[in-house]
């Protein structure tokens, strides 16, 4: 009796361990989540929004991707373009300021730079300047003298880390231009994925470098909603054409978040300010403004 039971007794477990590895053999395999932007929902069409007439009434060719991250949806015109990538001109400053704070080349918002006392094409930047005040202004300059402190090793390690484009910032010799004439490139697409992450504190810096930038990023605040943004220009300083032009950036309306990013071609001086624009009609049609 005692050998039968014993025998039992190993039959069972024998039986428990084959089940267990087939059991194992058929599970899904554990995949890593997808980044939002390659895992929405195209409802842009079934919803009848059509943005293309903003374009064609503002006279300007040019791409608009807008990301509803509550309900994990996107709207936008020319989705080819949106897949295109650019250079990112002064957009890149979103990044270029968390990794000065990080790094603490730096301090804060309201750390004044000392102007080198030449002469550049907008007389705004012609002073010193904060942070702050920098990036509103989009200077450029002073944007060169963080990435030059930053250096070319670490910056290389935080644009890495981070993920941003296609991570290629150059030489040493690039280190203060590489987001405006060298190699560096992002898509719409990437745009969006890089603001979520920094709108969800999803990326390698502290929540105080975070905090501050974000800050220093609002365009327009309403009791209704608040705009934070970066506008960008391609070729500002050179003279190609057709240049480019983005605005990137976030809508928050209550507890809801929209990404947006808006790709033009710069062709005469109307359309630099159509990059606002063509974007708040575009808001407007998801009656967020």
């Amino acid at each position: 009796m005692n050998r039968i039971v014993r025998y039992a007794m190993i039959v069972f477990v024998t039986l428990g361990c084959i089940a267990t590895i087939l059991f194992q053999t058929v599970q899904p395999a554990t995949t890593t989540p997808k980044s939002p932007i390659e895992s929405l929902t195209r409802v842009e069409i079934a919803q009848n929004i059509d943005f293309a007439p903003h374009f064609r009434e503002l006279g300007i060719e040019g791409s608009i991707l807008i990301y509803d991250s509550n309900r994990d949806r996107i709207f936008q015109h020319d989705p080819s373009r949106n897949t295109t990538a650019f250079l990112p001109a002064s957009t890149f400053k979103i990044l270029n300021s968390l990794i000065a704070l990080e790094t603490g080349v730096i301090s804060d918002e309201i750390a004044v730079l000392t102007w080198d006392g030449i002469q550049r094409k907008l007389p705004a930047w012609n002073r010193d300047l904060n942070m702050r005040e920098a990036i509103k202004l989009s200077a450029y300059w002073f944007y060169q003298v963080l990435a030059r402190r930053v250096g070319h090793d670490r910056m290389q390690k935080w644009v890495t880390q981070v993920g941003y484009g296609n991570q290629k910032i150059g030489s040493q010799a690039d280190i203060d231009k590489f987001w405006l004439r060298g190699e560096l490139r992002i898509t719409p697409e990437q745009q969006i994925q890089f603001l979520h992450r920094f709108y969800k504190n999803d990326l390698p810096f502290s929540e105080r470098s975070l905090s501050i930038v974000k800050d220093i990023m609002v365009l327009e605040k309403t009791p209704d909603y608040t705009i934070r943004g970066k506008t960008g220009w391609v070729g500002f300083d050179d003279g190609v054409k057709p240049q480019i032009g983005w605005l990137v950036g976030y809508l928050e309306k209550g507890k809801d978040v929209y990404f947006f990013a808006t790709n033009i071609d710069i062709r005469n001086e109307k359309d630099p300010a159509a990059r606002m624009e063509v974007t708040r009609r575009c808001l407007k049609d998801l009656r967020l403004l």
